[in-house]
């Protein structure tokens, strides 16, 4: 294999604090390379040129270039060897810019450094294989996970954009952090004002399939195709039926119940709806508080349900759906204050 290694002034931004020259001719020592040389400006075209011509000169099967970011010039020196003729995965890039010349002053440390990362580079590059572009049928379908205001957001944005949309989120509702909310900062505008629009439109948009009180569990597949597995957790509430008429929590006998929507300040029945404006408006059980499920005894929530939408046979079920792509919105959670003592813990 034979290598060329250019190394760019970048003016006086990295020759300022490195001795190019020098990191140009220790590169010649490492294995491999054939051809190495320090040039000002390598991203311009006269650098370009030069480029191509080593290439084609002392018929090299791989280029790496030491300057700036890859973030800035990577593709454009990939056109440059593709044009030569080798494959554009043949290259790579050191950044002595950013990570060597603009971070010290000591020229010979930037300068030892500069050649290590070239080092490096060099034999990452020996062990580069051609790479090939191809295409293939992808699913024209979004996952988002999460139905806070980002998933909603998300999920939102891509199903007006004309594609379709698996929402999944693990509570009985949408809503997330923000739905708990009295006022949004620093507007001090009603949380609710804002985001109860956008979670009826999540419910209303024909292209949006909401799977709520589930779980993704696991991803396979790649880039375009993913396969997916979603547990549907038992609600033991028919929601087909379910008319959120809020019946069945009228009657519960089970008070006690700690309420997690309200972060656990006070109770609630065992059978609820978080809140009242709740998306989708459905209830749920909560089975470790539930005395039918529990202890076999009540049944009230099912006596009273108008439609007999309660349901204490159901089970949790899996369901098998495959994707495109797929948006993380899974949220955060509150900072553990107690571990400060300044917050009075």
């Amino acid at each position: 294999m034979k290598i060329g290694v250019f190394i760019c002034h970048c003016g006086s931004n990295i020759a300022g604090t490195v001795d190019c020259g020098k990191v140009a001719e220790i590169a010649k020592t490492y294995p491999d390379v054939a051809f190495s040389t320090d040039t000002m400006y390598t991203c311009s075209e006269p650098g370009q040129e030069e480029i191509v011509a080593a290439i084609k000169e002392h018929k090299l099967d791989g280029v790496v270039v030491a300057s700036c970011t890859p973030r800035m010039h990577e593709p454009t020196f990939r056109r440059t060897v593709e044009r030569a003729g080798l494959n554009k995965y043949m290259f790579e890039m050191a950044n002595i810019r950013e990570h060597v010349s603009w971070i010290g002053k000591d020229k010979e440390a930037n300068t030892n450094k500069a050649a290590e990362l070239v080092r490096i580079a060099v034999e990452k590059l020996r062990r580069d294989n051609p790479l090939f572009s191809k295409s293939f049928e992808s699913t024209k379908r979004v996952l988002v996970i999460g139905g806070g205001v980002a998933g909603i957001q998300a999920a939102l944005d891509c199903a007006d954009a004309g594609l379709d949309v698996l929402l999944v989120e693990r509570e009985s509702h949408i809503g997330g952090k923000m739905a708990k909310l009295d006022k949004t900062f620093p507007t001090v505008d009603c949380s609710s004002c804002i985001l109860g629009p956008k979670m009826v439109d999540v419910a209303q948009h024909p292209k949006i399939t909401l799977m709520a009180a589930s779980e993704v569990t696991n991803v396979s597949g790649y880039v375009g195709n993913f396969t997916v597995t979603v547990k549907k957790k038992a609600t033991y509430v028919d929601w087909s039926k379910c008319t959120g008429c809020g019946a069945c929590m009228d009657k519960c006998p089970a008070k006690k119940t700690p309420d997690k929507f309200n972060e656990f300040v006070g109770p609630t029945t065992a059978i609820n709806i978080p809140f009242p404006q709740a998306i989708p408006k459905k209830a749920t059980i909560n089975a470790e508080f539930c005395r039918k499920l529990t202890s076999g005894k009540c049944g009230v929530c099912a006596k009273v349900c108008p439609t007999g939408a309660i349901n204490y046979e159901m089970k949790d079920e899996e369901i098998t759906e495959t994707v495109g792509a797929i948006v993380a919105a899974t949220g955060y959670d509150l900072m553990d204050w107690t571990v400060y003592g300044e917050y009075g813990a």
